[in-house]
């Protein structure tokens, strides 16, 4: 796919844009005799070093994306904005080399909802490690940068949300392995940072443009109890345990409530209302409560964020440079600004006595120091932060055949196989007419969703289908949603006609759900129900080679295995549950709530109220700026553990052959009572977090997973092992995924007898109503598998009752209340 440059690589690093990246020059230039440029320092001692060598001026250009650098020092401009969520992306960080190669392009591999349903960590981990190899060889030559930002680890709990295809998916067990994975694929596992990654949006981000309603004015209302059990576990697997260079805060606000008597249908008292880039609260939990210090680890805003602080939007500044001196004080260490629009005050908040040097100083420390982790300052000189191996990288290691291999193979393994009546597919399109229909059928950027670069080719189906030698015909077809005027039945139809397979290549694309845009709901209820619609595959964001993966699905070359990582919602479930409604826990309160605060908006709930029409006919209510005054909706529930009536469940997915399944948990006893104390499962846990300590009441204790291939082809298996019981506080959850393992090629016959399952204390306990993570005594049914939907057998529960007293696996910062 490429010609041999390597040796003009120099030749195109030196005719680069003002934008290009480039590492200081230690050697010979203006810092080579000063302590930043010193091997022998450490780290925070060099960081330091670099900012005290800049002047009051210079300082303040460094505190946004776009960095000056300081000229009279050596010290280059920086771009602090790269993307790379599925593969080196377009943005101010990264060039692509327009004018031929090299680095014309970089692999496009599927997009992380992808990844999720695939619930193979190490497929993650392997395309995380791709991506730092393709991005360093980038960094080496001046094309990019050493910071990205990704991974999008916030949970999706709304199929309405424009960007949720960003994320791995739902249930925050299978996001923390996901964000576990891609990290260390990213950021590598040596001294050296081979990338410094940046998890986002922090926190409780679900929401992008809603009727009249934006992210950039969103106040999002969340419990201490959802806050802590839902939309922070991932980033406390960045930060705490991952110990990932940088998190991203988001653009919304954030108001902590409390349940009074810890019941959901009381009266709520608010606290700790701010934005989420300037809330000391998100910042004493990120730094304090889960140490993220230990690297001087850094903050970046999401771009203009800081903007949102003003009246127009938060109203939690009045000026620009109020608004600046806010982030900054928090614990924000860089802000990013948007071309075109107004720059962020931070010169207005020094010079009006807003922003200390002092803290300006500690924001240019943590940037700094991450640039010199990731071998900014060594690149190629040796030293503790250089690496020979990443300083190599070059060209020749992107798009490579076994990534171009691995990209094929992280969109095959995300397909999910939604229906199969009588077994349709897999198909033999021998001697068939085929007909090819649908907006992706010949797509190009569409396979590869939001956050892209530039692939080296698009394997389309139509790519595909013309690969395979198969008599077919092609017809675009509309984007479910959209409004465009109907250019598509008459060519479909005679597309179809004479046709003996249909397949349509149908869904949504990023002109109906993508950043700043939210989008209706939808579900497969009719198709599911329609005795013409035969079979139905799920494919995502498949990326440069979704054409391949979907007909090496369709043929039965590669066999189904993955699970829908959401819950697929019916569509009247947007009359049930406004967007803005954070809440996980079904609830109905009769009348409006009663607050102890007010809200930083001046604005009355009348205001803020507006009806919208539904789909199917009325209105709904909805808090079109969520404030305290306003009145809370009932709802059913969201995700799988809290809603009972989906369309297809969470981890639903079929196969190509069957299978008999059972779940053992080898366990004996001390008495005959088959109780385990709680204090057994602590005594030998050597974990630095009571939460992560194994569910292993003995050294010979695990669950065991039997999988026999009852059916005539080989194919993958998900395990999924659920949770279930009375036990904490109420509602109990319907379920609870506590562990997951890909088990790869099981052969028809075949008995795989699976025993690494992992399954922590956090993952099968339960948060209280202050946010504690608590083990509680009670009878805990295990199960295998998704009830009912997979065609299993054998022994699918087990049952295990935990005695003792309850234990606080991790104590919750409680919010300062207003």
């Amino acid at each position: 796919m490429k010609s041999p440059t390597h040796p003009l690589l120099p030749l195109f690093a030196s005719v680069l844009t003002a934008n290009a990246f480039q590492f200081p020059d230690c050697t010979n230039g203006p810092l080579a005799k000063t302590k930043a440029c010193d091997l022998a320092g450490t780290a925070p001692e060099r960081a330091a070093s670099l900012v005290d060598q800049l002047t009051i001026d210079e300082k303040l250009v460094n505190l946004v994306d776009r960095a000056l650098g300081a000229p009279r020092l050596g010290l280059p401009k920086y771009a602090w904005w790269s993307e790379g969520l599925h593969g080196v992306a377009a943005s101010p960080g990264v060039v692509f080399n327009t004018t031929g190669y090299p680095f014309s392009y970089a692999t496009s591999f599927a997009n992380a909802i992808n990844l999720g349903a695939s619930f193979d960590d190490d497929l993650v981990y392997e395309v995380g490690t791709a991506i730092s190899t393709e991005a360093r060889a980038f960094a080496n030559y001046g094309f990019g940068g050493l910071d990205y930002w990704t991974p999008n680890v916030n949970p999706y709990k709304d199929p309405r949300w424009g960007i949720a295809s960003d994320t791995p998916g739902q249930h925050p067990v299978s996001i923390k392995g996901y964000t576990k994975a891609i990290l260390a694929g990213l950021e590598g596992n040596e001294t050296v940072r081979k990338l410094i990654t940046t998890c986002k949006h922090y926190a409780a981000y679900d929401l992008e443009r809603w009727h009249n309603l934006t992210r950039y004015e969103f106040e999002a209302i969340v419990t201490l109890q959802d806050l802590s059990e839902y939309y922070l576990p991932p980033f406390q697997q960045c930060a705490r345990d991952s110990k990932v260079g940088s998190i991203m805060c988001s653009y919304n606000a954030l108001t902590i409530r409390e349940m009074a008597g810890g019941k959901q249908d009381e009266i709520i008292n608010l606290t700790t209302t701010s934005p989420a880039c300037a809330n000391p609260y998100l910042m004493t939990i990120l730094r304090d409560h889960w140490n993220w210090t230990e690297h001087n680890n850094y903050i970046t805003s999401d771009c203009n964020a800081i903007l949102d602080f003003l009246p127009d939007n938060h109203n939690f500044s009045q000026t620009p440079a109020e608004a600046a001196a806010a982030a900054y004080n928090a614990g924000t260490d860089t802000v990013c600004e948007v071309s075109g629009s107004p720059t962020t005050d931070v010169i207005g908040a020094y010079n009006q006595s807003l922003l200390p040097e002092a803290v300006i100083d500690t924001a240019l420390r943590r940037l700094y120091e991450g640039l010199i982790r990731a071998g900014y300052l060594d690149h190629g000189r040796g030293g503790p932060f250089s690496s020979p191996a990443y300083d190599a990288l070059d060209w020749n290691e992107v798009n490579t055949p076994s990534a171009q291999e691995l990209a094929l193979r992280s969109a095959t393994e995300g397909i999910v196989l939604l229906k199969n009546s009588g077994g349709f597919l897999p198909l033999d399109f021998s001697g068939k007419q085929v007909a090819l229909i649908g907006h992706w059928a010949n797509a190009t950027g569409t396979m590869r969703g939001p956050y892209s670069g530039i692939p080296p080719f698009y394997h389309n189906p139509v790519y595909a289908a013309q690969q395979l030698n198969l008599s077919f015909s092609y017809a675009n077809g509309p984007v479910v949603n959209a409004s465009d005027p109907d250019t598509w039945t008459a060519p479909a139809l005679a597309a179809a006609e004479g046709a003996d397979v249909v397949l349509y290549f149908g869904g949504t694309d990023t002109t109906v759900a993508a950043e700043d845009l939210d989008r209706d709901q939808v579900d497969d209820s009719s198709l599911l129900s329609n005795e013409n619609v035969s079979s139905i595959l799920w494919v995502g964001y498949p990326g440069q080679s979704g054409g391949t993966a979907v007909f090496d699905v369709l043929t039965g070359k590669k066999a189904p295995a993955a699970r829908l990582p959401v819950t697929q919602y019916p569509e009247g479930y947007v009359e049930e549950v406004p967007l803005t409604e954070m809440g996980l826990r079904p609830f109905n309160h009769s009348s409006s709530t009663t607050t102890t605060t007010t809200s930083s908006s001046s604005s009355s709930s009348s205001d803020l109220e507006e009806d919208v029409p539904v789909q199917g006919g009325g209105s709904l209510t909805i808090q079109t700026r969520s404030t305290p005054g306003n009145k809370t909706l009932s709802s059913p529930g969201r995700t799988y553990k809290w809603y009972s009536s989906p369309v297809l469940p969470f981890g639903h997915g079929l196969h190509y052959t069957t299978f008999n399944v059972s779940l053992i948990f080898s366990f004996v006893a001390p008495s005959p009572s088959s109780s385990i104390p709680i204090s057994g499962l602590l005594t030998s846990c050597t974990a630095t977090h009571l939460d992560l300590c194994p569910f292993s009441p003995s050294a010979n204790a695990n669950f065991t997973v039997v999988i026999t291939n009852t059916g005539n082809r080989t194919s993958d298996y998900v395990a999924l092992l659920f949770l279930s019981g009375e036990f904490g506080p109420e509602p109990y959850p319907l379920k609870t995924l506590v562990g997951y393992k890909r088990v790869k090629d099981i052969k028809p016959g075949e008995t795989v007898t699976v025993k690494d399952i992992p399954v922590s204390l956090g993952a099968i306990s339960r948060v209280d109503g202050k946010g504690n993570t608590v083990l509680y005594p009670g009878l805990y049914r295990f199960a295998v598998d998704v009830d009912g939907l997979q065609g299993v057998g054998g022994t699918r529960e087990s049952p295990v009752r935990l005695e003792g007293e309850e234990v606080v696996l991790d104590e919750f910062p409680q919010p300062p209340k207003e």
